[in-house]
């Protein structure tokens, strides 16, 4: 068993954290400068990578590595089902499509559970820590941007088996020991991590195909100011989990 999964995989995706918040999308995000169109395009594209990741998480349940972080009650899909009705209308399935980019992110997570199921723990980690933590962030921005009732438009950040900071910090700890257990040796171990690396990959090549929304969403001018700023790592020098101030497609 590998110990310090855990925080190999914090320390192992920092730098790809850092590339990820340092999109043009997530600096406008970052900054306020959240616009309709762009979001809900976002949460299109995250409701294609969530409904593959959770059908092949419940698929693989019973795997030997992949049951040790099989948690049911971080599912997003029906979160982001609700997003989508409230942002498109009840016809919003007819309405959305994934990106290239989504699609591609889609296609690996089929592959890749179809070729050696332990991965999926990196997408699980990647996604489902970052939602945990830098989503309770993201989720205040977009309200404040949007102007949004209470419940209406964020669903996709709120996690209703933890109602308190105090009940996601509680499972994050769970979870992470949840991973120090899982019965891997080191060349697994290793490949997880490249794994996690890829992901947040996958998630930033979503993030660039919304680039153009947001650019006409918000004004040429706006997005070259926003953009031209380099942004420090959030994560790089801190002792946090590198997908814990995500905003992600955390």
């Amino acid at each position: 068993m590998n110990h310090d999964l855990a925080i190999r995989l914090r320390e192992g995706t920092k730098h790809s954290h850092t590339m990820a918040e340092n999109t043009a999308y997530m600096k406008c995000f970052l900054k306020g400068v959240v616009k309709t169109q762009p979001f809900r395009k976002l949460l299109s594209n995250l409701y294609f990578v969530y409904s593959a990741l959770e059908a092949e998480l419940s698929i693989h349940c019973h795997h030997a590595v992949v049951s040790k972080i099989y948690f049911p009650q971080l599912n997003r899909k029906a979160h982001l089902e609700e997003d989508l009705a409230y942002y498109y209308g009840n016809n919003w399935r007819e309405l959305i499509a994934p990106s290239e980019a989504g699609r591609n992110y889609v296609a690996h997570i089929h592959e890749i559970a179809n070729t050696e199921p332990a991965l999926l723990v990196a997408h699980a980690y990647v996604r489902y820590l970052g939602d945990l933590s830098g989503g309770q962030g993201l989720k205040s921005i977009v309200c404040s941007a949007l102007e949004l009732p209470a419940h209406s438009g964020t669903r996709f950040y709120e996690f209703d088996a933890f109602p308190s900071i105090a009940a996601i910090r509680e499972f994050k700890g769970q979870y992470r020991d949840a991973l120090n257990s899982l019965p891997v040796d080191e060349e697994l171990a290793t490949k997880i991590i490249a794994e996690a690396n890829y992901a947040f990959s996958l998630n930033r090549d979503v993030l660039h195909s919304l680039e153009p929304e947001v650019k006409a969403a918000i004004g040429e001018n706006l997005f070259a100011e926003i953009t031209s700023e380099s942004k420090p790592g959030s994560t790089e020098n801190s002792s946090g989990d590198s997908s814990e101030n995500l905003a992600t497609v955390d």
